[in-house]
């Protein structure tokens, strides 16, 4: 039986990138031996004190809610709950295109079996501290220039390696997955890498 390798996503419900990075992992789960364990980071931290522009500023302010959220739910269930609370927030932020708020989080929490009084802790700083702490782990190996998806995982040499990315889009199915990570792991196992990239031409295609 292979070995089972467990790979840490870092994400901000916001970002519709870092939401097609966890649906390849997702499809990675089927064809490689990989767990995925899902961790809160936040853009809103990310940028405090940033020189922002007008419209990313206003999504910043927003983005508060749903990482609090995540973090209140992880502080009373268990890290678990975090894979299916992600995707029920980002069905309806990512797909569906709801406004963003109370209801949304409530409908979120819902979905995914939770206490849906969990989305009165959006406004409240009280819990920031754990939030702060979960997004620190997560740049810890990776900086701050960067954004989210963030990504930890042992390379072919066993050692932690830390990315963002990968960006991707629309999100590689089956085999396809599979041969994504297999690159991954050999880009990373090449000490002195940090970067590969290249100018988007596609915005998130969500299929």
């Amino acid at each position: 039986m292979d070995q089972r390798t467990f790979v840490d996503l870092w994400f901000d419900p916001a970002c519709p990138w870092a939401w097609l990075t966890s649906r390849w992992l997702l499809e990675l789960e089927k064809v490689r031996p990989v767990d995925v364990r899902f961790h809160v980071m936040s853009l809103s931290v990310l940028n405090e004190g940033r020189t922002l522009s007008e419209g990313y500023q206003r999504l910043m302010d927003r983005s508060w809610g749903a990482v609090r959220v995540c973090v209140a739910a992880e502080r009373r269930y268990g890290a678990d709950v975090l894979r299916g609370l992600y995707t029920a927030l980002g069905e309806r932020i990512h797909l569906r295109k709801e406004e963003v708020g109370p209801d949304l989080y409530a409908g979120a929490l819902i979905d995914a079996g939770l206490d849906p009084a969990l989305a009165g802790v959006a406004d409240d700083p009280a819990g920031d501290a754990d939030l702060r702490a979960s997004h620190d782990a997560g740049m810890s190996l990776v900086g701050t220039d960067v954004g989210t998806p963030v990504l930890h995982f042992p390379g072919l040499n066993g050692q932690l390696v830390g990315f963002f990315g990968p960006v991707v889009t629309p999100v590689p199915r089956g085999e396809a997955a599979g041969r994504l990570w297999d690159g991954l792991l050999l880009m990373a196992s090449t000490p002195g890498f940090y970067e590969l990239k290249r100018s988007r031409e596609l915005g998130p295609i969500f299929d």
